[in-house]
């Protein structure tokens, strides 16, 4: 059987965003936490949740892509904020990674992002809530802007387009946990939500784009190496654990070989 008839599994990022959707809480074991750890301070205070965006190693996809719809407008200013003076609505910040196929993160990729106004209302003649960036060299971005009003027929949501150099642009849309509408929205997916926290009246929201760019695996591995139990090494974006001393050869990567490594 060759990977493409392997049976598939949902990954742990479709579980949680799916939890996240029906507004149900997270499995710890699915966090690769204990249970309840970093979610209350010693005086009882709620923290941070932990990342709901787990690496890309888990066998998760590409992100999938989404219609466009009828508001996009080509030319936007490159900026990071989208803030406008005097304007209305909850604070939003977006902050995450453009991944490629090996989990590493992409430089120089462009993003596009437009959205509806606090209203639920799009600016076709000016450039509101419109604005690109590209990634740094690690992949990571950060988006300052409003979170989106709601209009008739759809949930809340932004848009973005996503596209590393000299490859195929990723159009798709952004959701937000625990959104009524999210329920009734045809084209809601649940692997496009948001991690969202709220803090001091902002709120603050992650997600890492995963594109269709090959990249060689990569980590700390090698092959020729005499390796000890004990040993740790990274692979794919993913630590592990050696189990047996062994000098490794090509085709024992550790994600191939569960007798003498383990992830971890």
């Amino acid at each position: 059987m060759d990977a493409h008839d392997a049976p598939r599994h949902p990954s742990r990022k479709t579980v949680l965003r799916a939890a996240f959707a029906a507004g149900l809480a997270a499995p710890a074991a699915l966090m690769g936490v204990p249970a309840l750890a970093g979610t209350a301070a010693a005086d009882g205070a709620p923290k941070a949740p932990p990342q709901l965006t787990p690496a890309c190693d888990d066998g998760d996809d590409p992100t999938p892509p989404q219609m466009e719809g009828p508001y996009f407008k080509p030319g936007s200013p490159r900026r990071s904020s989208l803030l406008e003076p005097g304007g209305q609505g909850v604070r939003l910040e977006v902050r995450g990674q453009v991944l490629g196929l090996g989990c590493r993160g992409v430089g120089a990729v462009l993003l596009d992002f437009w959205q509806a106004d606090a209203n639920g209302a799009y600016d076709n003649v000016t450039y509101r809530y419109r604005g690109h960036q590209f990634t740094d060299a690690g992949g990571a971005f950060r988006l300052t802007t409003i979170v989106p009003g709601l209009y008739p027929g759809r949930t809340r949501h932004l848009h973005v387009k996503v596209q590393a150099p000299g490859r195929p642009v990723l159009t798709t849309q952004l959701y937000f946990p625990g959104e009524p509408r999210n329920a009734t929205d045809a084209l809601f997916d649940p692997r496009l939500l948001m991690a969202v926290r709220d803090a001091d009246g902002v709120r603050y929201a992650a997600f890492d784009f995963v594109l269709d760019v090959p990249q060689a695996p990569g980590g700390t591995w090698a092959v020729g190496t005499e390796y000890r139990a004990g040993d740790r090494v990274t692979y794919g974006g993913r630590g592990h654990v050696c189990l047996q001393g062994h000098t490794s050869q090509q085709g024992w990567e550790p994600p191939n070989v569960p007798a003498l490594w383990r992830a971890g």
